[in-house]
């Protein structure tokens, strides 16, 4: 680590203590942000954590929505997004009404696939037109978006969370890919947003192909946000923290890594026996790289970009994420 990073990093543990704060890095945020994280992985396990450890300051290292979900979860505590700007487009692609504008931003991504609703659709009307049926929510949304839902769910427990739900048929969003992985998984009917993320969209078969004659002993793991058609020809289909649990549990040495690579870190701190390949090596959500050591220094010592969700808002996307949680 170069002297400038450490002497940041000094700073920052000084003002962590005196403003008895706790910092959390999602598993895609820079190698120096998330060794400098008391808490390193998903976005609401990480909320989740963060809501049974005392403290007063909460320094999210992520993007917009996952600090929406700690305050969701803390609302007695000052959340701070390291970075304002770092949005989630795949968020972004769906809104509760036309009161919010519609941001369609693909950093690094030059050329994303259209997606078929028109910009000024909105939950409201898809509701409207499958009246009655529940509204299954990924986390990887805004807060208004999870207060309008019934029930949250996470790359892990979606087959479940749709499994709970009485009803023969949901409506899943924002994510098609996701969507249709449920879909796969269950007999009931998956009414899909058309929604993606811009990071696992781009997977193609012919990547996936390409990576085993590179590495024909890896096993190849995928986040289930990848295409349908990638997702088939994967060796173990799972969230960052599933694929974070079956390396470890796993007798193989070799591995392929669908998802994001800011991940590829973290596998190989856990994992030094064991040799980790990106699936593609432009797997780079340029949001999640807008942090800094300097951006959580920032943070801490002008207590800026604060997060906090009004209660009318707050407390039913709690009730939501509540739902899920209660789900054995």
């Amino acid at each position: 680590m170069s002297a400038e990073n450490l002497a940041l990093q000094e700073e920052i543990l000084k003002l962590k203590k005196q403003r008895h704060a706790i910092i959390l890095s999602h598993n895609y945020q820079r190698d120096e942000v998330q060794d400098i994280a008391d808490f390193v992985g998903d976005s609401l396990e990480l909320s989740r954590t963060a809501a049974t450890i005392e403290c007063d300051v909460i320094v999210f290292a992520g993007v917009n929505f996952m600090a929406e979900s700690a305050s969701i979860l803390s609302p007695e505590k000052t959340v701070l997004l390291t970075e304002i700007d770092a949005c989630c487009p795949m968020a972004d692609m769906i809104r509760v009404d036309s009161a919010r504008p519609v941001r369609k931003s693909f950093p690094g991504f030059d050329n994303p696939p259209p997606y078929a609703y028109p910009p000024e659709f909105t939950l409201r009307d898809i509701k409207a037109q499958h009246p009655g049926v529940p509204v299954v929510t990924y986390v990887n949304t805004t807060a208004d978006v999870k207060a309008e839902s019934d029930i949250c769910c996470t790359s892990a427990n979606v087959v479940k969370v749709i499994e709970s739900l009485p009803s023969d048929k949901v409506i899943c969003i924002p994510d098609k890919n996701l969507s249709m992985w449920a879909a796969r998984n269950t007999k009931k009917q998956v009414i899909a947003w058309d929604g993606f993320c811009h990071v696992h969209e781009r997977v193609t078969p012919e990547d996936v192909k390409k990576a085993r004659a590179e590495h024909p002993n890896a096993v190849l793991m995928a986040h289930p946000e990848c295409r349908i058609e990638a997702l088939d020809m994967a060796d173990h289909v799972t969230s960052t923290s599933g694929i974070l649990r079956f390396a470890s549990a796993s007798s193989a040495k070799e591995f392929i890594v669908g998802t994001e690579i800011g991940l590829l870190y973290r596998l190989r701190k856990e994992n030094p026996d064991k040799v980790f390949y990106p699936l593609r090596k432009d797997m780079i959500c340029p949001n999640m790289k807008k942090t800094t050591l300097k951006s959580v220094l920032r943070a801490l010592k002008e207590n800026n970009y604060i997060i906090k969700v009004p209660d009318n808002i707050r407390i039913p996307a709690k009730r939501a994420l509540d739902r899920m949680l209660a789900i054995k």
